[in-house]
């Protein structure tokens, strides 16, 4: 069925709305001028953000009819004649009050990008278990799974002939012991080795500040003694009095402080070391840690050079107990000679030897002693080219007593014994 055109729609009063016809100068319903009708708006599809609307800005201002007040003329604006924004000129684009900049710098078609870090990537860094596979960033060995201890949980240093190693144990959760190593020479050119290892007593505060300022204190007073010529025992002497002092400032703290903290007590350790020059072995010692001597010839008789500061010490020197039962005791290991502030009284003890032969010289903590005892159980796990290899020597020796339980921490120090000159007796 056809249908029938439709008639196109009248337009309408832009004031009130209502259908006025073609060639109206007057709307009939509300008299508006007619005449006036603004032109259509043009699309813009922007709006402006500041200032005075523009004409063709998309606002619907319906023109003033009779009567109505005249608006007074907007003040010149950006766009509206003199310098626009940013010092625009009329005509320029953006001046026509739209509220868009167009002075931003184009965008640049491609970002350069940051030149390689020119410094050298740093070493791999080898597992501390199984010493073969790689570290990873999160601290685990890729080829066994082993986690990396932190810096002091595993420490390992060799200094011309002396090395040493530390290491935490299984059981604790930090190092509290702490060496120094360091070779020099005497006046007349004789070379010398030194080695310091400080053990924390576990019961005072800042057990591993005690060890660490005392093993520092000890072998820079050797380091700077021996080539002055002063004598080797002489020279242990002051290092063990310099160590004490050391520990002896850790419990310096303000009034307040030990206010704040009263059931602390003074910062502690041991110390034990040993001094290596031509023909003669010092050591020295406060405490409970040892230095073993080990002759490379194994047929020769093994020694510990040292006696300790402990009770069970006391025990079997008064003869009231065999050393067996005084070390199988709960009370063997509780010391009578430390380094701290509450030390009874300061007694450095140091001894000198002359061995005959070569050999290698043992300064450990108990963390090692207690699973080789015995000088002969010294010498049976200490290897046969200690002297020649001390690093590798330590390091078979820390792992040794990780091996048998690894209940305290563990630090070893081996410094070769050279073969004595021609003619040198024995003392």
């Amino acid at each position: 069925m056809s249908q029938m055109p439709r008639q196109a729609a009248l337009p309408k009063c832009p004031s009130c709305a209502e259908p006025v016809e073609p060639g109206d100068l007057f709307c009939g319903a509300c008299g508006y001028d007619l005449s006036v009708v603004p032109a259509p708006p043009q699309d813009h599809p922007t709006l402006p953000m500041t200032g005075a609307a523009a004409p063709g800005d998309g606002t619907d201002r319906p023109a003033p009819g009779p009567g109505d007040p005249v608006p007074a003329a907007d003040p010149p604006g950006p766009g509206a004649g003199g310098a626009g924004p940013h010092g625009q000129e009329p005509g320029d684009e953006g001046s026509a009050g739209s509220g868009v900049r167009f002075d931003r710098p184009a965008e640049p078609d491609e970002y350069p990008l940051q030149a390689p870090d020119p410094r050298p990537a740093a070493p791999a860094r080898l597992c501390v278990a199984c010493r073969t596979g790689r570290v990873d960033d999160d601290g685990y060995c890729e080829n066994c799974g082993h986690a990396q201890p932190r810096e002091r949980d595993h420490l390992e240093r060799e200094t011309g002939p002396v090395a040493a190693v530390s290491d935490r144990g299984l059981r604790h959760h930090r190092n509290e012991d702490a060496f120094a190593v360091g070779h020099t020479t005497l006046p007349d050119g004789t070379p010398a080795a030194l080695a310091i290892v400080c053990d924390g007593v576990s019961s005072a505060t800042r057990p591993d500040a005690a060890s660490l300022a005392a093993s520092r204190a000890a072998g820079d007073t050797l380091l700077a003694a021996l080539p002055r010529g002063t004598h080797p025992q002489a020279a242990m002497h002051e290092a063990i009095v310099a160590a004490a002092h050391a520990v002896n400032a850790l419990a310096d703290e303000p009034a307040t402080a030990r206010e704040h903290a009263p059931h602390q007590n003074a910062p502690a350790c041991t110390i034990v070391g040993a001094v290596v020059t031509s023909g003669l072995l010092v050591v020295g010692w406060v405490g409970d840690s040892r230095v073993y001597w080990v002759p490379t010839d194994r047929t020769a008789p093994p020694a510990r050079l040292t006696e300790d500061d402990s009770w069970a010490a006391q025990m079997v020197a008064a003869g009231l107990m065999s050393e067996a039962e005084a070390y199988a005791d709960e009370r063997a290991h509780a010391i009578t000679g430390w380094l701290g502030a509450d030390a009874y009284e300061l007694e450095p003890h140091t001894a000198c030897f002359r061995p005959d032969r070569p050999g290698a010289v043992v300064v450990c903590t108990d963390g090692l002693w207690n699973y080789a005892e015995t000088a002969q159980e010294m010498s049976e796990v200490v290897p046969p080219d200690a002297a020649t290899r001390p690093l590798h020597g330590a390091q078979v020796l820390v792992g040794h007593a990780l091996d048998g339980g690894g209940h305290d921490n563990v630090t070893v120090a081996v410094l070769p014994f050279p073969a004595p000159s021609q003619g040198a007796g024995s003392a």
